[in-house]
């Protein structure tokens, strides 16, 4: 804030004791230094405020983050199942159609007939 030397206190405590007298100037001391220490409490309780404030403000962006990363990622976890679905559904129907078709490279067996052997 601003500086005060000892030099300029000894001349502030003098003015006061001329002006004030010495019967009232402790009294006036004594008021000054609890006004000065209710200000200095009041600064000190809306510097907290501010910073608490401010550590509020930083969590909810923090948890804003949070979400839109939780939701980027429930998305992609949506995609990759629907994607792994369909490719099991694919793989079910191509094996369904393959049980279904004959194979054309099967044929039937057919025992071979000795020449001894009448049919």
């Amino acid at each position: 804030m601003f500086e005060i030397s000892f030099g300029e206190i000894t001349v502030i405590m003098v003015v006061a004791l001329v002006v004030i007298g010495p019967e009232r100037l402790p009294q006036v001391a004594r008021t000054m230094g609890k006004m000065w220490g209710k200000l200095q409490r009041y600064v000190n309780q809306i510097k907290q405020e501010v910073s608490s404030s401010m550590e509020v403000e930083e969590l909810r962006t923090l948890e804003r983050k949070i979400k839109a990363e939780a939701d980027a990622l429930e998305r992609s976890m949506q995609q990759v199942t629907s994607d792994v679905n369909h490719e099991v559904q694919q793989m079910e129907r191509e094996v369904a159609k393959s049980q279904s078709e004959p194979n054309p490279s099967a044929t039937p067996a057919v025992t071979p007939t000795l020449p001894n052997e009448k049919p």
